[in-house]
């Protein structure tokens, strides 16, 4: 017969138990806990041994894998405590199957088990992905969140660090502008402006330095992150990729500098000099 349980821990004693078990049954306890994984551990096992477990056994699976398949007498190495084997469910499902044979050559007295909903660790399941947290990652019951470093804002996908980095005004005859925390790659889903604003009669020219390295595309001409500068109605790129722009002479003393990231890729990003 079968069981279904849907509490948030419990225990499974095999028929009989503490007393020895029948021959010829079969129980099937299945265990569903809401956003969790499930935990399973022994803390007393005892069942007729036998080639492969084909006699009398506790099966352990999901919908679809056996994830354990146990038979036996327990150990008997003081160093293993009952129940040290834990079998822990993929996702918020588990079966658990006892069955026994026709016949038992002698007492066997079954097993005690119990199971407990735990929590899934989403932080180290993400690690990998595309989707996971972009600086820090925080575990909480039932979910996760992400947080970033010093700094830095959350993007609204509430994954990806951004920085504040629009408005910034340089009215000094020569200077030295840089993407955000180069040349360490900057920060994704950013937006920044920088204004070069000196007195008319000057004009300003741009050297890029050696290190230029901006994502780019094999085909299309930097759909993803770039930097472009304009002066009044003239526009010098979008530029991207790993080549330094030439040097650029705007003929303009006030110009803008814009810098786009999407919200992927680890480039060191760019810096370049001015002077009037």
């Amino acid at each position: 017969h079968t069981v279904e349980l849907n509490e948030m821990f419990g225990q499974i004693q095999s028929p009989g138990y503490p007393d020895s078990y029948p021959s010829d049954s079969e129980v099937t306890w299945n265990i569903t806990v809401p956003e969790f994984r499930v935990q399973l551990y022994f803390m007393h096992f005892n069942l007729e041994s036998s080639y492969l477990c084909e006699y009398d056994y506790v099966k352990v699976e999901t919908e679809d894998q056996v994830l354990a398949t146990f038979c036996g007498r327990e150990t008997t190495d003081t160093e293993q405590t009952p129940g040290q084997e834990v079998v822990l469910s993929p996702g918020s499902f588990m079966s658990v199957t006892f069955r026994s044979d026709f016949s038992n050559e002698e007492r066997f007295t079954g097993f005690d088990a119990h199971y407990m909903a735990v929590d899934v660790d989403e932080c180290k399941e993400r690690e990998d992905e595309e989707l996971s947290c972009d600086h820090y990652c925080h575990n909480y019951i039932g979910g996760y969140y992400c947080s970033c470093r010093f700094g830095y804002i959350l993007h609204t996908d509430n994954r990806t660090c951004r920085v504040e980095c629009s408005g910034n005004l340089f009215t000094q005859r020569t200077g030295t502008i840089t993407s955000p925390d180069y040349p360490n790659p900057y920060p994704k889903s950013s937006e920044c402006s920088y204004t070069i604003d000196l007195e008319e009669g000057f004009m300003v020219t741009l050297h890029f330095e050696d290190i230029f390295d901006i994502e780019d595309h094999p085909e299309v001409p930097c759909p993803y992150d770039y930097i472009k500068i304009k002066a009044g109605s003239k526009v010098w790129g979008p530029f991207c990729g790993e080549k330094s722009p030439e040097p650029i002479s705007t003929q303009s003393h006030s110009i803008q500098i814009l810098f786009r990231s999407d919200n992927s890729g680890e480039n060191r990003g760019w810096r370049l000099s001015y002077r009037a």
